[in-house]
């Protein structure tokens, strides 16, 4: 388990001395006070180094001259035998006291001039030592509030180990849901545990990025080895290697990975996957995305692919995916529109991924239109595809992939190509072409009513969406990756926002993150010392892959990791009650996700390594809101890995009541102060890694 850091208090029993008389009061109040003196002078130097600095509440008692039986210590009357004792007593206590803050002040001169002996480690190592301090004096205060902590939350039963709230495909079968509809996610009352949950017993931290991109530990997720080895499929792209999970580039339907994705490229007219860039592809949905590979072997090209796939109890294709270090969630095409906006993805990617696109009259198709930007990308890959059969009733046409044809074409999709069981359609660019379609060819055109922008878990429409928005960009006149990131005067005017509000975020955020850094970076480098056969990592020692962003807004954050050079993807969410700048964060080529956090997020447990919320709290308690800030903070436990970091930023009195609730979680905690804004506080938490015993 990693070192406690500096746990939360609510608040309790204080324990106190005796005050037997005047002198001990005021000379403990001059000890004090030398004392925060000194320790002012070290707040000084860490200020001048940082903008943030440790923040404790004040749990010492006031001090009056009052002895406890509400009386003042006697006079003192000279020439008796008991104030000649008294005055002895006197000059004793003096000389002990004397002779403490003589040794007080040696031990700091001693501590700076060993600091100052090694200068090129005198941030981090006085910086550390401030630290230290600080979590010695909160555990002694800690033993005076011990008996008033909240109780903590007990740990979930075994069976929650891969646990998703809201999907219970077995329930929903039950209920008589079928047709695609058992694998929907349903958030009722009830859904919801505060409880703890457990990794499995053998559980182990995921390898750094790269090398956890193509290995994972075998016992971090919910496979047996009978089912790796049972599969000729399975065994072709994961090899089983003592205690870890080997992923291979082959594949079920091509030889290999790299192989396919340079086959897309050429049908495109492109000399190879590294050029998607230049045609204004950047992100990709990936559906039904086997275990990763599509998307992990295009990441090295800068192209960034979401896997989306239903609930899967074991084998999930979504949680091995996040295991890998790559974008992933949970989400289905059967009844519902994904939590995108509309013109959102470069490219929409389906290789043997189980839809039936001609069911329901095309309506999926419909779903891929929405989501794709114009002058998208639409590629599909089935054995359906490599067989030729002659079209004989209207049924018979729909099983053999020609409806998918016909109706491609009535979507104004163009076919580009089609070559080894794989066919890809480019969506228009022209928004005029559906106007000008002959009226009994093809889906009607959404009205504004019907055509929302962010749809939440909608009922998926049979209408053509996305056509009056004012985001009608073809991803050919967009700027190309990475300079898209900053989005021109124009684009900006779209959403409200004018560039130099745009431009301040981005700075902010760009300061934000170096602080971050700085805090978070010695605290890895002492909770996570070297590993066997590890090189020493350069900062933030690689740590970091999977980050979930709880309130986005512009998506500044993820820029501002991006522009640092952190090796890390985010998940931008957008909160439900919030402003929507989801559309924005799209534009900008990043990932993301409309959501309710009074809702499971998802996803399976322990997907991301770093958990960021600014301005959450804020945003939650201005609404009568069905949940609570446990509810909140049990969710964000379950989503976040074994020794992974929390970093909450908002306002002084949410965070101090967030940090009373976090105590109950058993996670290590501290309050920073932000010196550029006194009014808000930041809240840095570990989640320790608690570890179940084996049967």
């Amino acid at each position: 388990m990693s070192r406690p850091l500096h746990r939360g208090v609510s608040g309790g029993v204080r324990l106190s001395g005796s005050n037997n008389d005047l002198w001990d009061s005021q000379m403990k109040d001059r000890t004090e006070k030398e004392d925060l003196d000194r320790r002012g002078s070290d707040q000084s130097f860490l200020s001048a180094k940082f903008p943030y600095h440790l923040h404790l509440s004040d749990n010492s008692t006031p001090k009056n001259g009052i002895n406890e039986n509400g009386f003042a210590p006697d006079s003192l009357i000279s020439g008796t035998p008991r104030s000649r004792h008294k005055l002895a007593m006197l000059l004793l206590k003096f000389s002990l006291i004397s002779i403490v803050i003589l040794a007080l002040t040696g031990s700091f001169w001693w501590t700076i001039s060993i600091s100052a002996s090694s200068r090129g480690h005198i941030f981090h190592g006085y910086r550390r030592l401030q630290e230290q301090l600080v979590i010695d004096l909160w555990d002694i205060g800690e033993l005076s509030l011990g008996s008033s902590r909240l109780k903590e939350l007990e740990f979930c039963p075994e069976e929650f180990e891969h646990h998703v709230p809201c999907f219970n495909v077995s329930e929903n079968i039950a209920l008589g849901y079928t047709d695609g509809n058992e694998y929907d996610r349903f958030c009722g009352h009830g859904s919801r545990e505060n409880c703890l949950v457990l990794p499995p017993v053998k559980y182990k931290i995921p390898l750094r990025w790269p090398t956890g991109k193509d290995v994972i530990w075998f016992a971090n997720v919910k496979y047996n080895p009978q089912e790796i080895m049972s599969s000729t499929v399975t065994r072709r792209m994961m090899m089983l290697e003592e205690e870890q999970i080997a992923f291979r580039s082959d594949s079920p339907t091509f030889d290999g990975i790299e192989d396919y994705s340079h086959q897309i490229a050429e049908m495109i007219g492109l000399r190879n996957e590294s050029s998607f860039i230049h045609i204004g592809v950047r992100t990709i949905l990936d559906i039904g995305c086997g275990y990763g590979s599509f998307g992990a072997h295009l990441s090295s090209s800068q192209l960034l692919t979401m896997c989306v796939a239903n609930y899967e109890a074991s084998r999930s294709q979504v949680q091995l995916t996040s295991e890998r270090g790559l974008p992933a969630m949970i989400g289905s095409f059967t009844s519902k529109q994904l939590p995108y906006p509309s013109l959102s993805f470069d490219m929409l990617h389906c290789a043997w991924c189980g839809i039936d696109w001609a069911q329901k009259d095309g309506i999926y198709l419909i779903e891929v239109d929405r989501l794709l930007k114009p002058g998208g990308y639409f590629v599909w890959t089935s054995q359906e595809n490599k067989v030729q059969r002659v079209t004989r009733t209207k049924e018979k046409q729909k099983i053999t992939g020609n409806f998918v044809h016909s109706f491609a074409e009535n979507l104004c999709w163009k076919m580009l190509s089609t070559q080894e069981g794989t066919i890809i359609w480019k969506k228009t660019s022209k928004r005029n072409c559906y106007s000008s379609r002959k009226s009994s060819l093809g889906p009607s055109i959404c009205s504004k009513s019907q055509d929302v922008e962010t749809p939440y878990y909608r009922t998926l429409q049979a209408c053509i969406g996305g056509t009056q928005s004012r985001r009608w960009i073809p991803i050919e006149e967009r700027t190309t990756w990475p300079s898209r990131t900053n989005l021109n005067k124009n684009e900006l005017a779209l959403f409200g926002l004018h560039p130099e509000e745009f431009a301040e975020d981005t700075d902010n955020w760009a300061v934000m993150v170096r602080n971050y850094w700085s805090l978070l970076s010695p605290l890895i480098f002492s909770d996570h010392p070297k590993r066997p056969g590890d090189e020493d990592p350069s900062p933030p020692y690689n740590m970091l892959r999977n980050v979930l962003d709880m309130n986005a807004n512009f998506g500044g954050f993820n820029a501002a990791l991006l522009g640092a050079r952190k090796s890390v993807w985010v998940m931008n969410v957008v909160p439900t009650n919030g402003p929507n700048y989801l559309p924005l964060i799209m534009d900008r080529g990043f990932v993301g996700v409309l959501h309710d956090w009074c809702e499971a997020f998802p996803t399976y447990p322990r997907t991301y390594d770093l958990v960021h919320a600014a301005g959450l709290l804020s945003l939650e308690s201005v609404q009568q809101r069905r949940c609570t800030t446990l509810d909140l903070f049990t969710e964000i436990d379950r989503i976040l890995r074994p020794e992974g970091w929390v970093i909450i930023h908002d306002t002084a009195p949410l965070i101090e009541s967030a940090r009373t609730t976090i105590t109950r979680l058993k996670w290590d905690a501290r309050v920073v102060e932000v010196e550029s804004n006194s009014d808000e506080r930041l809240l840095i938490c570990q989640k320790p890694f608690f570890k179940r015993q084996a049967k």
